[in-house]
């Protein structure tokens, strides 16, 4: 049984929920989630600095106090369309506190002003770039939502084909990886699902791809080879349409031989890790930090 904090804030979101959502103004739309997200906040004493990272902008987020080499390259959600480190800054706030690393979060280009590759190349270079500042591939972990989740895939298998080297460790929340919109769960979870709507996917995936095929390895990298990749971490809600792209992914990744692990968060939503205060995202977000924790030390 989940919280009652958190069936009052499925509640919120399912109101604010646009069916017809390809019909607002894109502003609009940024405005909204901006809106959403900003009724959770960053730890006190929270550092945030901006930078240029090799092309991009970014946000160094520390909560943590820790000036060490390691760092958490994080690439938020939002279909690809919305979204920015400032938007994703509670969270991000939360894991470099419980984790005790600090954060570059990468704001990449969107659609539909900036069509794919534009997110993938600015999430190479912000890579390449956070490597020529001296940290070690080995001191980094990637993680990504939603979106961001798919885009770190895709960020970590063009990565492999440049021979550049890779984190080391990744940890992905409601990872959306197949751009077709394929899976089972975008019909069976529509209904139960209080923040994504079929004719939003669509709409989003549109956007992105453009002219590009939405089956392409890189905009979907479920249909990538995903052999040689470091160890990941999925965490996913059962009341998600999103619910099938991770355990697709999950067993896509093992059956590669990648050393993945996927925890289902039961009758949860859409990356509620970033509601900071709800007591579920609590534990979700103290598993990441264990996670993260775990594999720096293994340098």
């Amino acid at each position: 049984m989940i919280s009652q904090d958190a069936m009052n804030v499925m509640a919120f979101i399912e109101k604010m929920k646009v069916p017809k959502i390809h019909e607002l103004p894109m502003e609009l739309i940024r405005r909204g989630l901006a809106d959403m997200m900003s009724f959770s906040k960053p730890p006190d004493g929270c550092k945030v600095e901006k930078v240029v990272a090799g092309g991009p902008e970014a946000l160094w987020i520390n909560a943590s106090q820790n000036e060490n080499q390691s760092a958490i390259f994080y690439l938020h959600g939002g279909g690809y369309t919305m979204g920015s480190p400032q938007t994703h800054l509670a969270f991000t706030g939360v894991l470099s506190e419980l984790s005790r690393i600090r954060v570059l979060s990468v704001d990449y280009r969107l659609a539909p002003e900036n069509k794919f590759p534009a997110a993938l190349e600015d999430s190479v270079s912000a890579y390449e770039w956070l490597l020529s500042q001296g940290v070690p591939a080995r001191s980094i972990v990637m993680g990504g939502d939603s979106a961001g989740g798919g885009l770190a895939f895709a960020t970590l298998v063009e990565l492999k084909n440049r021979g550049v080297r890779l984190p080391k460790a990744v940890f992905v929340i409601s990872p959306w990886v197949d751009l077709a919109n394929t899976g089972e769960t975008v019909l069976i979870n529509a209904i139960l699902d209080p923040m994504i709507t079929q004719p939003g996917l669509y709409y989003m995936a549109q956007l992105y791809a453009g002219d590009a095929d939405v089956r392409s390895p890189l905009i979907s990298p479920l249909y990538a080879n995903l052999s040689g990749l470091p160890p990941v971490l999925i965490h996913v809600g059962t009341r998600e349409m999103l619910l099938s792209d991770s355990r697709r992914m999950a067993r896509a990744l093992q059956e590669a031989g990648v050393d993945c692990v996927i925890k289902e968060w039961e009758e949860l939503f859409h990356v509620f890790h970033a509601v900071v205060s709800l007591p579920e995202a609590r534990a979700a977000n103290e598993e990441l930090a264990a996670f993260i924790q775990k594999h720096i030390k293994k340098k």
